[in-house]
């Protein structure tokens, strides 16, 4: 017989430890991936980094560095998958982790929290869709690029992958556009609403967001030039990772043309790529 005073002693110490496990974990994780950004970066894949990211020779020595570490954070913590036959080489997963990895200067240092694997296919790859086609729903075999799924899976083709980084200044990014996904996704919600520093700061994204957005597609819809791609009108989700690429890959066109939303990207990404740009 197990005395109600004795059970009660057991079920306290049980409760602290787990109280205690909960306040250590989140000090553990930050020690290693201090432990981590504080590593010898490996000349090998500094050798990948310098070949595939075109502005890398643009940032500081201190940006260089920061982005450094949070790729070994990266590569610790997530896994790679190849997909039909695709062998993951260090350079595949460097390149993806150094492009991904500059969505994180804001001292945004949660990784990705939702993120544990990025499945990559040799190209394009093929998905069963469906969609609405005159109230009624139809599924289609759809080609994709790339995928960003809320739960924990990441998808992308190595072979646009490849393209993109030899024409970074074109305004499309597959990393950049799904990797920005997975910030609006961190609440668990798809809408172009990442998680912003405070409060107050929801309003001001909110106003400047859709007036762009809304901008956006009257132009598209008009058949009118645009700096960002037409896919930005899809929806909200859609024109803030468009937004994204384009302000990492064409910032000054984009500052040029829209500065309010240049402006509140800069402010989140704390990041100014027109210093990147010749």
């Amino acid at each position: 017989m197990i005395y109600p005073n004795v059970l009660a002693i057991v079920f306290s110490i049980a409760v602290s430890a787990i109280a205690v496990g909960i306040l250590l974990y989140p000090f553990s994780v930050k020690w290693q991936r201090d432990r981590l950004m504080a590593r010898t970066f490996p000349n090998a894949w500094l050798s990948i980094i310098t070949s595939n990211l075109a502005i890398y020779g643009d940032l500081t020595s201190d940006q260089q560095k920061e982005l450094q570490g949070y790729v070994q954070v990266f590569l610790k913590e997530k896994q790679f998958i190849g997909c039909i036959g695709l062998q993951i080489t260090e350079e595949i997963k460097v390149t993806i982790a150094a492009i991904a990895c500059l969505l994180l200067f804001s001292d945004r240092k949660t990784y990705f929290p939702n993120l544990r694997s990025i499945l990559v296919y040799p190209h394009a790859y093929i998905v069963n869709e469906k969609v609405m086609d005159s109230y009624v729903v139809e599924e289609r075999r759809v080609a994709r690029l790339g995928e960003s799924w809320t739960k924990d899976q990441l998808i992308l083709s190595w072979e646009q992958v490849q393209q993109d980084i030899r024409n970074w200044e074109d305004g499309h990014n597959v990393v950049l556009h799904e990797f920005a996904h997975q910030l609006d996704q961190e609440d668990g919600q798809a809408e172009g609403v990442p998680i912003l520093p405070r409060a107050m700061d929801y309003a001001v994204w909110s106003k400047v967001m859709s007036a762009e957005y809304l901008q956006l597609c009257d132009r598209v819809e008009s058949g009118k030039k645009t700096v960002m791609d037409s896919y930005g009108a899809t929806n909200p989700a859609e024109f803030f990772a468009v937004a994204t690429e384009t302000f990492f890959e064409k910032s000054n066109q984009l500052n040029q043309k829209h500065p309010s939303l240049y402006e509140l990207l800069q402010r989140y990404y704390r990041l100014d790529p027109r210093q990147w740009q010749n």
